[in-house]
């Protein structure tokens, strides 16, 4: 299935590398689920790790000046630029290491972490590119749905009939009239090596695809669910429990594309209906059962098309 091979994944929590890279004090949200996604990423990533981050909430909350959370190199850059900067990263460590500036043998990761703005919308040009060239780079993709570090508007990641500041619900507008663009599907159109969705709800499976995204050759993409108290609408201390019924409704699907091989991770025997889901975020206050009701068809329209994906060859990768 693929040319390199997957290492030993993590199978218990105690697995997980105790050493924090990821500071406590920053300044994220009470309840932000960002920080779990972040510290877990760090985890797996390791010391010998250099970070682009895109302008967003955890840009701006974790590097106060002239204070940092980050414990690894970091790089800030643009909203619309963090996947062509760590292309040029990237590259420039190949350069340094052919010349034997560095040591040719060293292994570093280059991970791009940025939010849906910074992804769908903003720095999608610089994504394509960056994955078209086939740099050996981890994309993250912390999704909480809107762009909320400049006022909760909406992006190109807001599910149907969401409240935003810019998709109000009133008589007329019922939120946001779109379904949420399919950004992992489109990245892997890009025939890349690895693509994967995960969930801070189900930590080994995020941490795994977090593993094996840094072990393929060429670009990774990994699409996290994160969701956001201040945004969504709801108490701070149900991150972890929305995050869950996101799976349990399947809003959201984990699954991967391993070099074209699809696999659904963490299945779900017996779906909730989706109002479980929608009616613990102020976002979807609006809603009337009949609305409702229209989510939970497109779900199921879309557990449909995602089973008859599973254990097949979906989309190959370009030859290596």
């Amino acid at each position: 299935m693929s040319s390199v091979a997957r290492k030993r994944p993590f199978r218990l929590l105690t697995q997980i590398p105790k050493k924090e890279l990821f500071a406590p004090g920053h300044g994220l949200c009470a309840g932000c689920t960002a920080g779990t996604i972040v510290r877990h990423l760090l985890k797996v990533a390791g010391e010998n790790t250099i970070l682009v981050n895109a302008t967003g909430c955890v840009e701006v909350s974790t590097t106060p000046y002239p204070y940092t959370s980050w414990r690894i190199p970091w790089l800030h850059v643009a909203f619309e630029n963090a996947a062509a900067a760590a292309s040029g990263v990237e590259a420039a460590i190949k350069a340094m290491q052919r010349k034997g500036v560095i040591d040719p043998d060293k292994r570093i990761n280059i991970v791009v972490l940025a939010g849906d703005g910074g992804t769908y919308d903003i720095g999608f040009q610089a994504l394509s590119g960056m994955l078209e060239r086939g740099h050996k780079v981890m994309y993250v993709l912390y999704d909480n749905e809107a762009y909320m570090n400049t006022g909760i508007q909406r992006s190109g990641s807001t599910p149907l009939y969401a409240w935003t500041t810019t998709t109000p619900a009133g008589r007329v507008w019922k939120g946001e009239r779109r379904p949420k663009k399919p950004i992992t599907e489109i990245v892997a159109a890009h025939r890349i090596p690895y693509v994967a969705t995960a969930n801070p709800a189900y930590p080994l499976d995020m941490l795994n695809k977090f593993k094996r995204g840094l072990e393929v050759e060429g670009p990774s993409f990994i699409h996290v669910l994160q969701p956001c108290p201040t945004g969504w609408r709801f108490d701070p201390r149900y991150g972890i429990k929305i995050a869950r019924l996101a799976t349990e409704t399947a809003m959201w699907i984990n699954y991967e594309i391993d070099h074209g091989h699809f696999d659904v991770t963490v299945p779900v025997k017996k779906r909730k209906h989706v109002r479980h889901y929608l009616r613990m975020q102020g976002r979807f206050r609006h809603l009337t059962d009949k609305e409702i009701e229209e989510i939970q068809e497109y779900v199921n329209r879309e557990v449909e098309r995602i089973n008859k994906m599973v254990g097949r060859e979906v989309i190959g990768p370009l030859e290596e």
